[in-house]
């Protein structure tokens, strides 16, 4: 068989009808051809197995776009802890990521893994979504063991990795969660509600505090613009004004709200 009869062929294969050759019945024939070129055999195996990725790629993108609308929101049950022991931010933990996004991978063909490999000091977590019609996507992240709050080694170990596995599996899915999802060092981003808002601000009027003061004190811009996660901490020292001012003590601690 000849190049040009080669190209002709595949051409057709797209198209066939019932009962018409395939491209795996081409290469049967060539490969029983013993006058058949062993190049040319190798290059329709190539060309077999990228029409069968593509296809792949093609069946796993469709099934993508149909699955997302169904993947759930995930609540946030877990919390990082500031030094006073309030929760400073809150992210979804991974038992609950996984057991809310089976029963959905797996109506549409999809499974989720991951591989985990160990260097100095980090690992590298790989998430893998496969799809029943054979293509793959994977994202890695690297991450340093997290050694934060006196954890042991194979503590610090497991911490890291369902962090990789929350995220890798958020990258390849594109899933939310309620709320602010950043357990990172940098902590939640969403700002102060209205409810908490209207709390401090009513402290503010009792200490007798000097609003924008203590903004400057809290190195943010306005009152609404305070992270969430430092609520708590804010209404602390506000409270602690209003306690020192009632006991007649005036003195102005590196702590204490400007007043």
């Amino acid at each position: 068989m000849s190049d040009q009869q080669i190209v002709e062929a595949t051409k057709q294969v797209a198209v066939a009808a019932p009962g018409e050759p395939t491209l795996l019945g081409i290469i049967a024939s060539v490969s029983a051809d013993p006058t058949a070129d062993v190049g040319k055999l190798e290059r329709l195996i190539g060309l077999y197995e990228r029409v069968k990725g593509e296809e792949a790629r093609v069946a796993y993108t469709k099934a993508l776009a149909e699955m997302q609308p169904h993947l759930p929101e995930i609540e946030e049950h877990g919390g990082i802890l500031d030094k006073a022991g309030e929760v400073q931010s809150k992210y979804a933990k991974w038992e609950d990521v996984t057991e809310a996004i089976k029963p959905v991978l797996a109506e549409y063909g999809f499974a989720l893994s991951f591989s985990i490999r160990q260097e100095p000091g980090q690992i590298a977590v790989t998430g893998k979504l496969s799809h029943r019609a054979g293509h793959v996507e994977e994202t890695t992240l690297a991450l340093p063991l997290d050694t934060t709050g006196n954890k042991n080694t194979v503590q610090a170990y497991g911490s890291s990795v369902s962090y990789g596995q929350r995220y890798t599996a958020r990258a390849l899915l594109n899933l939310t969660s309620r709320g602010s999802d950043d357990d990172g060092q940098a902590g939640g981003s969403a700002y102060v509600s209205d409810g908490q808002l209207e709390a401090l601000n009513a402290l503010i009027d009792r200490s007798g505090a000097d609003v924008s003061r203590f903004c400057q004190h809290l190195k943010i811009v306005s009152l609404n613009q305070l992270p969430a996660r430092r609520f708590r901490a804010a209404e602390r020292l506000l409270q602690q004004k209003i306690i020192r001012d009632g006991e007649a003590t005036h003195g102005k601690g590196a702590s204490e709200p400007p007043g």
